[in-house]
């Protein structure tokens, strides 16, 4: 059996055919990962950006060339679920045990002070250290070793086109609208502490609050898609 590949329409085997479809995921994996992972790192998120779209124009090129390689859908959704656990994880992580050192007080105190005062305000004094907010805390502690330990796995199984990473997508992304509501309420409920003074207040948090809504984007797909597409 043979398939047509190429931009001359070559004929090559199906086994050969495969092969190269995986070398061209795995080339464009290797750009989309990197771009992501700096991405999740806050600051260089600049540099991640044109990285990560480097390995999706690869994956592009890979299926306009006849290659069998992920779908579109499932790479954006993956990765945007798996560059959202990192952020929150990251961040979330400097701040669960309160510390002192210098990129903790740049980012942290620095982010507080330019869109959320729970990371300014009495920073650090509580006996946990980190935000003196109790409902941002809670936050921070429970969700840092739960929630989003587990979309970064999903999101990995997901790109993988696991069955379990599908599904438990699904389930992390419900967990997500939870989180989502919940999290409007608590910055309603510590309005008078969380916007005061800062920089960029409503405005700066809807701003950065778009990673917050994968949940709504994702989950239409995923109840949608045709799970025969995922493998055991």
């Amino acid at each position: 059996m043979s398939v047509q590949t190429g931009a001359v329409g070559e004929s090559i085997g199906l086994e050969e055919h495969h092969e190269l479809s995986r070398q061209a995921q795995r080339r464009a994996d290797k750009w989309m990962i990197v771009g992501a992972a700096l991405m999740g790192m806050w600051a260089p998120g600049i540099i991640g950006f044109p990285i990560f779209m480097r390995g999706v124009w690869l994956q592009r090129q890979a299926a306009r060339a006849g290659l069998s390689v992920r779908p579109m859908i499932v790479t954006l959704i993956g990765y945007l679920v798996l560059i959202d656990g990192f952020l929150n994880s990251l961040g979330w992580a400097l701040d669960l045990i309160g510390n002192h050192t210098l990129i903790n007080r740049v980012l942290m105190t620095g982010w507080g002070a330019m869109f959320d005062a729970a990371y300014f305000w009495h920073y650090n004094e509580p006996w946990v250290g980190g935000s003196a907010v109790p409902g941002e805390k809670a936050y921070v502690a429970g969700l840092i070793l739960t929630v989003f330990a587990m979309r970064c796995a999903a999101a990995i199984g997901f790109l993988q086109m696991k069955r379990w990473g599908h599904q438990w997508m699904i389930i992390t992304c419900w967990m997500g609208v939870v989180i989502w509501c919940a999290y409007v309420f608590n910055m309603t409920m510590y309005a008078d502490v969380r916007y005061a003074g800062v920089l960029f207040p409503v405005v700066g948090w809807w701003l950065y609050d778009i990673f917050y809504i994968t949940p709504f984007l994702a989950i239409p797909y995923l109840h949608t898609v045709n799970r025969e597409i995922f493998s055991d």
